[in-house]
């Protein structure tokens, strides 16, 4: 996943993010709102050395280095019983020793000598009195029981306040602005997490690569989505210069190449599932065959639910069942579209065995007169995966163009029906992209397959001919 694929998806889940970040903020500002107000106060303390006049200079310097040397230690007696109960006897605390040194910290400066001590209290006042008292223990314990000897020394050890503590006129804790900030950090940090694992699960077709690797074919065109679709689904007639005609245009430019040599070509139209395009990719692909002057042959194959004479305002109560049962002859319901080279089969009367017609032998004769007679032969098929008959019509086929619709169809069921039609005997010549979107973040996910009506004349330069 490179850095595009990264945007793309946080401009996908950006929903998600935003969310997760509110949400994240609102955490904060209400952690702020229930953390009781703490005040701290400090009081530094330096461990000096006091030696005698006559001292030598490396008496001096032994005994400043002893300071450093005990510095971690005395931190260490600073924090504990030893100080802390005269505190709480003096002041008349109801602390424990182990309850008061939880509110105690210590900290010393690097290489250093001066220790500081800060305490932390919801009074203000409590914390500053508090903190100097623990100096004043601190400077006793040292001199009086740490530091105490029996002989007398070129030096003592003493504890000098450096800084008591004032009384604090803010609040330590809470810290509003560093809470929202860190509640808003993790909330996105979350949302991020998220946003990976919708995408990750997510299986649906997002990219092209997403085609590739679920089919082991090219991917001949894309059409993109049109809101309006469903009231003019044949958009190469009802708007030549619209970009859903544009693009069936192209899909018929690279379909060329997929034709036998110096034979017909007969292609079935089909999809994983339904409601993915495949009934209209095929009336429009037909259209835009025989603007082009090939003789072409639309089949509607789909005889559960068939659409193709409804696409085209036809009669079509009589057509491929009916011949196939031999009960009228092909040239009586053949019906010729327009005044172009364009010949539909509907579908005829809907029968009890859909898959066993497909797969008979007056199919199979069906397809070889239809090849006499026509350039190209275009089956509109049911779904792969519901139903079998797809995969027994591709028999007597030149291959399969499998339709897929962007952001509906699983890259499993892709795969599922590309293997089914492996299985019988019959090839994926490639697929094709329905619902392409033409803005969000997927909109360039789809590389040169992603139209919009800006580009509808460039393609026409380089796809309206055959």
């Amino acid at each position: 996943m490179d850095l595009r694929d990264l945007i793309r998806v946080a401009r996908r889940q950006m929903a998600v993010l935003v969310a997760a970040t509110i949400i994240g903020l609102c955490g904060g500002l209400i952690y702020s709102m229930l953390t009781p107000e703490r005040y701290q106060a400090s009081v530094q303390l330096m461990i000096t050395v006091d030696t005698a006049d006559a001292s030598t200079t490396g008496e001096l310097n032994l005994a400043n280095s002893y300071a450093v040397q005990v510095a971690e230690s005395y931190r260490a007696v600073l924090n504990s019983t030893l100080v802390l109960r005269p505190v709480i006897e003096d002041l008349g605390l109801g602390y424990t020793a182990g309850a008061l040194a939880s509110k105690v910290t210590t900290s010393l400066a690097p290489r250093g000598v001066i220790i500081t001590a800060t305490v932390s209290d919801g009074n203000p006042g409590q914390a500053a009195r508090i903190a100097n008292a623990i100096g004043e223990s601190f400077s006793t314990v040292i001199a009086d029981q740490v530091e105490r000897r029996d002989e007398a020394t070129a030096y003592t050890v003493k504890i000098v306040t450096v800084q008591p503590a004032s009384v604090p006129v803010t609040p330590a804790a809470p810290n509003v602005p560093l809470s929202i900030t860190l509640g808003a950090i993790l909330g996105l940090a979350v949302g991020i997490g998220l946003a990976l694992l919708r995408t990750v699960l997510d299986r649906r077709i997002r990219t092209l690569d997403d085609v590739d690797k679920a089919v082991d074919a090219p991917v001949i065109g894309g059409v993109p989505f049109d809101a309006t679709s469903s009231s003019r689904p044949l958009a190469v007639t009802s708007d030549p210069h619209d970009p859903r005609a544009e693009a069936y245009r192209t899909i018929r430019t690279n379909l060329r190449f997929l034709f036998p040599p110096n034979e017909v070509g007969v292609f079935v139209v089909t999809s994983a599932g339904p409601s993915e395009g495949k009934s209209t990719t095929a009336a429009n692909l037909a259209i835009a065959l025989s603007e082009s002057g090939y003789r072409v042959a639309l089949i509607d194959a789909d005889l559960r639910k068939p659409r193709v004479a409804g696409l085209f305002g036809v009669e079509g109560t009589i057509g491929l069942t009916d011949v196939l049962v031999g009960r009228v002859s092909i040239s009586d319901v053949m019906q010729r579209w327009g005044r172009g080279t364009l010949f539909l089969l509907p579908a005829g009367t809907r029968p009890p065995n859909p898959a066993e017609m497909l797969g008979s032998s007056a199919m199979e004769m069906l397809v070889l007169d239809l090849k006499a007679a026509f350039d190209v032969v275009i089956i509109d098929a049911p779904p792969v995966l519901p139903v079998t008959d797809a995969a027994v019509i591709s028999r007597i086929a030149t291959g399969v163009l499998l339709v897929a619709a962007a952001g509906a169809t699983t890259t499993d069921h892709l795969s599922a029906a590309a293997e089914r039609i492996h299985t019988a005997d019959s090839r994926v010549l490639g697929t094709i992209i329905t619902m392409l979107p033409t803005r969000g973040a997927d909109k360039t996910a789809y590389g040169r397959y992603g139209y919009s009506a800006a580009h509808a004349g460039s393609t026409t330069s380089h796809s309206t001919h055959v």
